[in-house]
């Protein structure tokens, strides 16, 4: 089925919200937030009989979870200026609302917390559509502490780590060198002359020397919040918390990382074979995703959407429909402007909202796998609305399943018409992704498990020190053909994922959980079936236990070692072009 690319919005429609920042409607949304906030701590607050009584638990559970349907999370003003300062960093009067809202709801967040916190000692957590999200609460009950402690907590994460971390990403997006804007030149690093990509890489280079003390700043400030953090919850492990708030364990993460990090020396003979093609003695840092070969078409929008709409088509007609859908509402944002964040993501807040794509788009080839791989998620949250607003979420340990799934497929649709060298290009291109998605992540989870470490040891960490941990791990999965060139020991700078600590680990089991999904369907399309069960799933089961109904267990290492094996199988294929 085709698709008419002329009804396509490229922009996101943010009025479907409010006509503007200024809009009264804005106001009007706050009260009714604060209102029913108010109403439903009015009614439960006092109250200890749904601790004991299961049928009055049920009765605060679905009023808490009408609640969170309609105005958690802040409800439309946080989500809207949200997205509006994603669109736009520099404009100082959105800041200043975006901040006097986000202050507003953390206020409301801990008006309503006292909900979750009772919970924790409830007797049953047998309440029919709450099993799981009760049996996760009672699980984090050791690490929680008392609802003052709480609302202390809340409030002090504004300060302590939102604005720093939102300072240096709102410094980078401001920087323009030459006329190129800062998303454009993380672009320009993978292009195929070297002279633009290396002035690329001189000028991301300088930009990241220049907010090197900032960052240094920065990441101390967040690091000593965690530490903070982490003691006062009794968390055995820097990265325990993101674990158990995953729904994870230590288990499930080290054996997977462990597994990875043993089979490094795939993206060693990667890079070197990578250099080979080049015809250069070593790859600088900035060099790693140059494209290899003549395969070198671009994309405009339109000619990924229409790519993407046939290969969802096929998979199944759904996905399709969802794709469609964000097209003609203006559910995508697509192309980069000074000011707007770098990179891409898939945002959604309440059940009730709209999923939004946030792109910049420069028609690469990787552009067309970053439009499938954000579908995915776009897709995964749709389908989540089978769901409660209390299981309306995806847990870490799955995120990046669904988006990597699809990813896969758009590349296979490219490799149809291609061939001979063009064939090698693709393919290379492809373990590009996978070294970066597999490999470097790990490689970034084990950076993290040190810093962290040593934060901890020394208690301060200036940004020579955080520069040398940086490019060991970095080269532990990068080996000799990758140089560790001047410059690259101030490219944690820009990472915001590790300011999230800990989640990079879902990008490879992500991955690797990806690939045995598709062998199952190549294996039996039927199964589509049970993938759209997974998807839906949301936070209503573990990943544990989602895993299990599909034929995964986790805990053992032939899962992880067998979709590794795909990789090496691939990396053997592309050696053979030669």
């Amino acid at each position: 089925m085709g698709y008419n690319i002329l009804i396509m919005q490229t922009t996101w429609d943010l009025k479907r919200f409010y006509k503007s920042i200024d809009d009264p409607k804005i106001s009007a949304d706050l009260k009714k937030l604060q209102a029913e906030t108010e109403k439903f701590v009015k009614k439960w607050k006092d109250r200890t009989d749904y601790l004991e009584n299961p049928t009055i638990l049920k009765e605060a559970l679905d009023d808490y979870e009408l609640w969170a349907r309609n105005y958690g999370g802040g409800g439309n003003p946080y989500y809207y200026f949200r997205l509006a300062t994603v669109l736009d960093q520099l404009d100082p009067k959105l800041r200043a609302k975006f901040n006097q809202v986000s202050e507003l709801v953390l206020k409301i967040q801990n008006e309503i917390q006292f909900f979750e916190l009772n919970l924790t000692k409830v007797k049953t957590t047998n309440i029919k559509g709450y099993e799981h999200f009760l049996k996760k609460i009672k699980k984090l009950a050791p690490h929680i502490l008392s609802d003052k402690e709480e609302k202390i907590m809340t409030l002090k994460s504004l300060t302590s780590y939102n604005f720093w971390t939102e300072m240096t990403e709102k410094f980078l997006s401001r920087e323009t060198v030459k006329g190129k804007t800062y998303p454009e030149l993380l672009s320009l690093i993978t292009s195929t002359n070297k002279i633009v990509r290396d002035e690329a890489g001189e000028s991301l280079n300088a930009i990241f020397e220049k907010y090197s003390d900032v960052a240094e700043a920065e990441l101390n400030a967040i690091l000593t919040d965690k530490k903070i953090d982490d003691e006062l919850r009794s968390y055995p492990r820097p990265d325990s918390a993101r674990l158990y708030r995953d729904d994870v364990d230590e288990k499930f993460v080290d054996l997977m990382v462990e597994t990875v990090s043993k089979n490094f020396l795939l993206a060693k003979k990667y890079y070197a074979l990578k250099a080979k093609y080049l015809g250069l003695k070593k790859l600088k840092y900035h060099e790693r995703n140059v494209p290899v070969g003549n395969y070198d078409k671009k994309y405009t929008f339109e000619q990924t959407v229409t790519l993407i709409n046939d290969v969802f088509g096929k998979l199944d007609k759904e996905f399709q429909e969802i794709f469609q859908r964000f097209l003609t509402n203006g559910q995508i944002d697509v192309l980069p402007l000074k000011g707007k964040t770098g990179g891409a993501a898939c945002f959604h807040n309440t059940i009730s909202q709209p999923t939004y794509i946030f792109l910049n788009h420069t028609n690469r080839l990787r552009d067309v796998a970053t439009v499938a791989h954000e579908m995915g998620h776009g897709i995964n949250n749709e389908l989540m609305r089978r769901q409660n607003a209390l299981n309306f979420d995806t847990p870490t340990g799955t995120a990046e399943v669904a988006s990597t799934f699809f990813e896969d497929f758009v590349f296979e649709k490219l490799l149809e018409s291609a061939s001979g060298k063009e064939k090698q290009s693709l393919l290379m291109s492809k373990l590009d992704d996978e070294v970066s998605t597999i490999f470097r992540q790990v490689a970034v989870y084990n950076f993290e498990t040190q810093l962290h470490k040593t934060f901890r040891e020394k208690g301060y960490l200036d940004k020579t020190e955080i520069g040398k941990i940086f490019q060991k791990h970095m080269a532990s999965y990068m080996g000799p053909a990758v140089e560790q060139s001047p410059g690259s020991q101030n490219w944690w700078v820009y990472w915001s994922h590790i300011r999230y600590f800990f989640y990079v680990y879902s990008y490879s089991s992500g991955l690797l959980i990806s690939k045995y999904l598709q062998r199952t369907y190549r294996a039996n399309p039927a199964k589509m079936a049970d993938i759209k069960k997974f998807l839906a799933t949301g936070t209503s089961a573990s990943p544990r236990d989602i895993f299990k109904e599909i034929g995964i267990n986790i805990y053992d290492k032939k899962v992880w070692e067998e979709s590794i094996k795909e990789f090496e199988d691939l990396l053997n294929e592309v050696t053979s072009l030669n």
